[in-house]
């Protein structure tokens, strides 16, 4: 089957269950420049998106379409990709880069050595949160990182966490800032979220929120040879020069 990308656009959740059957190739200006496809190996010749329709996509990168959460797990489900669904939009998300999951290594030791002892627990991505504005507006995310100081309380029949960490960390990248500082800013505050913070590899920064009544209460950003300390935990801080392995 070909279509347009207009056609994909207003009858993307038809196309995404008409996917499971037989390919669909997108067209824009005639021009054949994506593949709608199953898990499988295409018999067209198009490289396979696992049920996903993108264009050398970013690392972080809407899918073009509102989605239902219904579509979302449909999709989720179907792929070894790696997805979240914010506000009604699917995001794809590509294997991060080197800086990135150095920065991670180094936060995920000072976490580990933070929660020895308490009955907190700190987890890193791959690992799907839930998150609702209200019962019906479902979101899923994966932080980069982040404490969760319920989690047996909130593991359901099937192993899935269905609470709201207390504490989440989210790693810059040039395709993940703007959702980062603003979108998963407003999600996290509007969710239960306590503290939340942002990490800028580029300028070597941490900024700090807390939030309060679903408000940002107080925000810091730490730099140079500062130690960045939580507001809600007393005994969690951590060296801005071991963050970013900056040298003596």
């Amino acid at each position: 089957m070909i279509i347009s990308s207009t056609e994909l656009q207003n009858n993307f959740g038809k196309y995404l269950m008409l996917a499971a059957q037989e390919d669909i190739v997108i067209t824009r200006n005639g021009t054949e420049i994506a593949i709608l496809t199953t898990i499988k190996e295409s018999s067209t010749g198009y490289t396979n998106v696992t049920d996903s329709v993108h264009e050398k996509a970013p690392e972080y990168s809407p899918l073009g379409k509102k989605a239902s959460f219904d579509e979302f797990l449909h999709l989720q489900q179907a792929s070894d990709e790696r997805y979240e669904y914010i506000d009604g939009e699917i995001y794809l998300l590509a294997s991060p880069k080197t800086v990135h999951q150095i920065v991670i290594t180094e936060l995920f030791g000072i976490l580990y050595n933070f929660s020895q002892g308490t009955n907190c627990t700190p987890i890193v991505a791959p690992y799907d949160i839930e998150l609702r504005r209200t019962p019906e507006n479902i979101n899923i995310v994966q932080p980069d990182m982040m404490i969760i100081c319920d989690l047996e309380e909130k593991l359901n029949e099937d192993d899935y966490y269905k609470g709201v960490p207390s504490l989440v960390i989210e790693v810059l990248s040039k395709s993940t800032r703007r959702k980062d500082l603003i979108k998963k800013l407003d999600l996290y505050m509007s969710c239960g979220v306590s503290e939340y913070w942002i990490v800028n590899p580029d300028n070597q920064e941490v900024t700090v929120y807390l939030f309060e009544d679903l408000n940002i209460s107080d925000s810091a950003t730490y730099k140079n040879n500062e130690v960045v300390p939580s507001f809600i935990f007393s005994e969690l801080s951590a060296d801005i020069r071991k963050i970013f392995r900056v040298k003596n």
